[in-house]
């Protein structure tokens, strides 16, 4: 498991990115909110809320790689009896 340690700290980046991505989501959200309320057009905020959902999906998808890649690096592990 040469590999397993790097996996397991991009998996913690990946979290942490992902944490930040769901409040940059949420903050957009309310700013759209707030800008419709008073009246102003939501189309570029919009467009930057479209842009952090797509980013914030890329992580989670990335995340998965990583959980995928530790599974295996770890299922290789369990089936070598030399380790």
């Amino acid at each position: 498991m040469p590999n397993a340690w790097k996996e397991r700290e991009d998996l913690v980046k990946a979290e942490a990115d992902i944490t930040a991505g769901e409040k940059r989501v949420s903050e957009q959200i309310l700013l759209i909110k707030e800008l419709a309320r008073d009246g102003h057009d939501v189309t570029a905020a919009e467009k930057v809320l479209q842009n952090f959902e797509d980013t914030l999906e890329q992580w989670r998808w990335h995340r998965q790689i990583i959980l995928e890649e530790i599974e295996r690096q770890e299922g290789l592990g369990h089936d070598d009896p030399g380790s």
